[in-house]
C-alpha cells in the first residue's frame, strides 16, 4: 500500500527550537525553562479522555519515527476498514491526516480516538455463534486498555499491523477481496466477520462447515486438515465455540429421541426386545453420568415411544459398528454437538458431505487425538467408555466460511444453510469439499 511522507517541525513534538543569535550589545533575556508538553484535556465525551488524564504527558503517536509510521499505517487501515465491518472508518481519515500534519498533543488524542473506535469495532461480539465457553466471545476493550497496549508496545507500527490483521486466515481473505475489488460480497463479509473469533496465538481447532473441513491451527496458521461430515440442510450443524478438555475412547452412542421414535421403536414392536441385544443397544434410566443405570427394556412402553408420547433412553455399546466409532471429542454446548469417529469411512469420499443429523464426523480421529495430546494417544484397556483428559483445553470453533483465501484468489463454497443471504458460488476450496451424518 502506498504511504505519504510528511515532515513536522520540532515544535510539533514539544521540542525547543534552536536559539537565535543576538547582538552582543543586547542583554540576553532571562533563561526560561522549556515547557513540558501536556496534552490538553479531550472533550468530555471523548473515549480517550481518561487515558490522557491518567497520562498527562503521554504521546502515543508522536514519540519517534516508529510511532509516526504507525500513525500513517492507521490512515491506510481506516481507508479500507469498511470491509472490516467498520463503516465509519473511512470518514475518520481526513481528521487523522490533519492531526498527523498538526503534530500537537491535542492531535495525538485525535488519532487515538480513531484507533480506539477501530479496535473496538474489530473486537465487537460475533453474532450467530453459540458459546459453550463464554470467555471465547469477543468483547470490546476499553479505550484506556487499547491505548495502554499501544503505549507499551515494543514497536507501535508492528502492534498496529498485528491488531488490524486479526489472524492469517482473516488477513489473507481481506487482502484477496481488496485485490479483486470484491469488498462488498456478502459471503466475504460474513466469512470475515466469523473469522474475527479465531485467535492469532496458541492452538485451536476450526471446523469449516461450509467446506466440510477441519483445520488444526497453531498461532493462527493451518498445520493440518482433514475432511469432516456435517449436518444436512434440514439438520444443520450449529455454529459453536467451546473448549475440548478430554477425549472419549470406546464411546457409547446416545441415540437421539427422534431416532429412537422413527428407527428403533418400530423395529422393537415388530421383532421384540431381542433386537436391542443384537444391535448392541442398551436401555438406561436417563443419559448422563450416574443416571445411566441400565433398565429392563420390557418396562418401556414402545408403542408410546413410536408415537412420540414417551421417551426411551437408548445407548449403543462400544464395538466395531458403534456410530461414534472408536473415539469422540466432546465440549460444552447447548446442542449436544460433538466431533466423533465413524465406522462409515466411505462417506468421506463424497464431494458433498452434508449427511449428518448435526454432529461432526472426522476423517482421521487418531491424528486429531494425537495432535490434542501432543503425543501418541493412550490405548484403552477394554471396551468400556473412558474419558482421558488432555493437559490443556483447546478452543474449538465450528464456523461457516463460504469464502476463503485460496492463494491470491478467493474460493467460494455453497451457502447450503442460507446464512449469508444468498446462494453463493459453487467452487469448493481446493483442499476440501462440502457436506455430512451423525
Amino acid at each position: 500500500m502506498r504511504r505519504c511522507g510528511f515532515v513536522l517541525g520540532a515544535a510539533a513534538f514539544g521540542l525547543a527550537a534552536p536559539a537565535i543569535a543576538q547582538d552582543a550589545d543586547v542583554a540576553p533575556a532571562p533563561a526560561v525553562k522549556p515547557a513540558v508538553a501536556v496534552a490538553p484535556a479531550p472533550p468530555a465525551d471523548s473515549n480517550v479522555a481518561p487515558f490522557y488524564a491518567a497520562h498527562p504527558s503521554a504521546l502515543v503517536w508522536f514519540r519517534d519515527a516508529d510511532t509516526r509510521t504507525a500513525a500513517l499505517k492507521l490512515v491506510d487501515i481506516l481507508k479500507r476498514s469498511a470491509i472490516d465491518g467498520f463503516d465509519k472508518g473511512p470518514t475518520l481519515v481526513a481528521g487523522v491526516e490533519a492531526a498527523i500534519a498538526g503534530g500537537t498533543p491535542a492531535d495525538d488524542a485525535v488519532i487515538s480516538e480513531a484507533w480506539v473506535k477501530y479496535v473496538q469495532a474489530m473486537k465487537r461480539p460475533v453474532d450467530g455463534i453459540s458459546f459453550g465457553d463464554p470467555a471465547l466471545q469477543l468483547k470490546p476493550p476499553s479505550a484506556s486498555a487499547i491505548l495502554s497496549a499501544a503505549l507499551s508496545a515494543p514497536t507501535l507500527a508492528a502492534h498496529i499491523d498485528s491488531v488490524a490483521n486479526v489472524n492469517p486466515l482473516y488477513s489473507s481473505l481481506r487482502d484477496a477481496a481488496i485485490a479483486q475489488n470484491e469488498q462488498d460480497d456478502p459471503h466475504i463479509r460474513a466469512s470475515l466477520d466469523r473469522l474475527r473469533l479465531i485467535p492469532a496465538k496458541g492452538r485451536a481447532i476450526l471446523v469449516d462447515v461450509a467446506n466440510a473441513q477441519l483445520m488444526m491451527l497453531d498461532n493462527g496458521e493451518v498445520t493440518d486438515t482433514m475432511k469432516v461430515i456435517v449436518g444436512k440442510p434440514d439438520f444443520p450443524t450449529p455454529l459453536l465455540a467451546g473448549k475440548i478438555w478430554y477425549v472419549t475412547f470406546n464411546p457409547y452412542w446416545h441415540i437421539p429421541q427422534d431416532v429412537a421414535k422413527r428407527k428403533v421403536a418400530p423395529i422393537v414392536l415388530k421383532r421384540g426386545v431381542s433386537y436391542l441385544k443384537a444391535a448392541r443397544y442398551q436401555t438406561v434410566a436417563a443419559f448422563g453420568g450416574d443416571k445411566e443405570e441400565p433398565i429392563d427394556p420390557t418396562t418401556i412402553d414402545w408403542k408410546a415411544v413410536a408415537a412420540g408420547t414417551a421417551d426411551a433412553h437408548i445407548r449403543q455399546l462400544s464395538g466395531p459398528q458403534n456410530m461414534m466409532g472408536k473415539m469422540k471429542f466432546g465440549f460444552v454446548n447447548d446442542y449436544g454437538i460433538f466431533l466423533h469417529d465413524t465406522p462409515h469411512k466411505d462417506l468421506f469420499d463424497k464431494m458433498k458431505r452434508n449427511l449428518s443429523l448435526g454432529c461432526v464426523r472426522v476423517e482421521h480421529p487418531q491424528a486429531l487425538a494425537q495432535w490434542l495430546f501432543g503425543h501418541e494417544p493412550p490405548t484403552p484397556g477394554d471396551d468400556s467408555e473412558q474419558n482421558v483428559r488432555i493437559d490443556e483445553g483447546v478452543p474449538i470453533y465450528i464456523s461457516y466460511l463460504t469464502a476463503r483465501p485460496d492463494g491470491e484468489k478467493i474460493a467460494f463454497a455453497d451457502d447450503v444453510y442460507k446464512l449469508d443471504g444468498g446462494s453463493g458460488g459453487s467452487q469448493p476450496i481446493a483442499t476440501a469439499s462440502t457436506a455430512a451424518k451423525r
